[in-house]
């Protein structure tokens, strides 16, 4: 209960303070009034609006898990690749990002000397600058956050972003005393400090394969790496923000918005359904019914509502005919369920992937994949039902394909819990693979389709390919002469090189 009035009276005050023209709101104190102990949780209630709402939203699109519903159109621009600027698909998470997340960790890494209290800021100051620099490539950085001094902050490229960041993890660390502790109110890890040392590691991993995967520096990031995973400094559970209720304003931000405020939009993607279906999986049923015509499983093709329609004979394609998201999930918890900025499934997933790339040992990787796979049932209150799925890394019986199979059930693992990094593993890892059959033999039962591989729109306003990349926000273009010139949202961030 006293999170939840410490998450209410966060997101009170942050719904007032993260306009363009910021007003003093005469029911909150001002960051003015407020000691850095009651600021960083703010911090991690901006984050989670942010990046566990809008974003976590359209990256769900991106990454396959959910289509625009036959009989609306909510979200039909996500699904059709028919967004731009003036969509405005990232600017109310970008404006709760610089004026809200970031300028209260500004404020406390200003006004706090107690080291362990900077070193958890800095951590998610490292992670916010991640995901923007994933969606944009570029992001403000160097200049930001220096108020009326610089109004124009320059947009630093993504590779500098994460370098940034990462020393700065690598010198609040530094400063940490052995008996360090925090002194803010902490929704994420209830001030301990060993798991905030374990996301910044798990942070760091995640950077570090990019920068491999990008060709920079690889041999030294991978020396990196393998350090990092053989001396498995990591946290345990999941990193998550914690304090949803089941009531107006205070739920989950994409339940909130998608099961409460404009239902009925959403419903399976086709490759998702098709890739649980084929091996047997029950996580099908965490958050996806089955359809009211026929009582079975079925997947809208990406960007299909439309041309489901015309080729569906004399039968008009309806909801009914598709598998709808069940936003309160199979244990009834979607309301409430955590915003996730790390799961422990992704985690293991990870040094699964390092094993078998850089230690060449597949028992520990096997080890690290079978973690993996029961964190993820775990966390859907599903376990002792993960068997199969434990299974299939005995079918596969090469490197590569024991390689394949990691990043599959790391996109199986985050529908539902972390719709950015899917999307961002997606494009390192070229996992999925998109398919060339074509939306209409898929449409009509073409038996090559392979269950899982990814399908390019069938209307797409790109023409072909996937989105690589979130259009610059427009009121960043109407605010800052140095927001970067517009680039197609098919042009990959800096670490996409495959």
């Amino acid at each position: 209960m006293k999170k939840l009035a410490l998450y209410t009276l966060l997101m009170a005050s942050l719904c007032t303070s993260c306009d363009l023209d910021i007003n003093e709101n005469p029911n909150y104190p001002s960051n003015e009034q407020m000691t850095p102990d009651l600021i960083f949780p703010s911090v991690e209630a901006g984050i989670a609006a942010a990046v566990g709402g809008e974003i976590h939203n359209y990256a769900g699109y991106f990454a396959q898990y959910y289509e625009q519903n036959p009989e609306q159109s909510q979200y039909i621009e996500i699904s059709q690749y028919m967004f731009n600027e003036s969509s405005q698909l990232m600017d109310y998470s970008y404006r709760i990002i610089y004026a809200g997340a970031l300028m209260d960790a500004q404020e406390v890494l200003e006004k706090s000397t107690n080291p362990a209290d900077r070193f958890a800021t800095t951590v998610l100051r490292a992670y916010v600058l991640q995901v923007m620099v994933d969606n944009t490539n570029e992001a403000p950085y160097s200049e930001a956050l220096k108020g009326n001094s610089v109004s124009n902050p320059k947009w630093d490229n993504g590779e500098d972003v994460y370098k940034g960041v990462l020393a700065e993890m690598d010198a609040a660390e530094a400063a940490l005393t052995d008996n360090a502790s925090m002194d803010s109110q902490d929704l994420i890890f209830n001030r301990d400090m060993k798991q905030w040392k374990g996301l910044a590691n798990a942070l760091r991993l995640r950077m570090y394969l990019r920068f491999i995967d990008a060709g920079v520096d690889a041999a030294t990031y991978t020396e990196k790496v393998k350090t990092l995973v053989a001396e498995n400094n990591f946290f345990t559970g999941d990193a998550a923000f914690t304090g949803f209720a089941d009531e107006t304003s205070k739920r989950n931000p994409w339940y909130e918005t998608n099961a409460v405020n404009t239902p009925g939009n959403q419903c399976a993607a086709y490759p998702i359904v098709a890739y649980y279906q084929a091996n047997n999986d029950p996580r099908i049923a965490y958050a996806i019914n089955k359809n009211k015509k026929e009582g079975k499983y079925l997947g809208q093709i990406p960007g299909g509502r439309t041309k489901s329609d015309d080729n569906n004979g004399s039968d008009t394609w309806k909801n009914e005919n598709v598998s709808a998201i069940n936003y309160q999930h199979s244990d009834g918890n979607g309301a409430t369920q955590p915003f996730y900025l790390f799961t422990q499934a992704e985690l293991q997933f990870l040094i699964a992937e390092v094993n078998l790339r850089f230690l060449n040992d597949e028992g520990k990787a096997q080890n690290a994949y079978n973690a993996g796979v029961t964190a993820d049932f775990e966390a859907r209150s599903m376990s002792g039902q993960e068997a199969g799925i434990l299974a299939l890394w005995d079918n596969a019986t090469s490197t590569n394909d024991k390689l394949h199979l990691v990043y599959m059930q790391k996109w199986a693992a985050l529908f539902c819990m972390d719709h950015m990094e899917a999307w961002s593993e997606i494009r390192r890892t070229d996992c999925p693979n998109i398919t060339t059959v074509s939306q209409l033999d898929i449409f009509k039962g073409n038996s090559s389709y392979v269950p899982g591989d990814l399908i390019e729109p069938w209307i797409n306003g790109l023409g072909n390919g996937l989105v690589k990349r979130m259009t610059y926000p427009l009121s960043a273009r109407m605010y800052n002469v140095n927001t970067p010139k517009a680039v197609p949202v098919s042009t990959p961030v800096w670490w996409d090189k495959n």
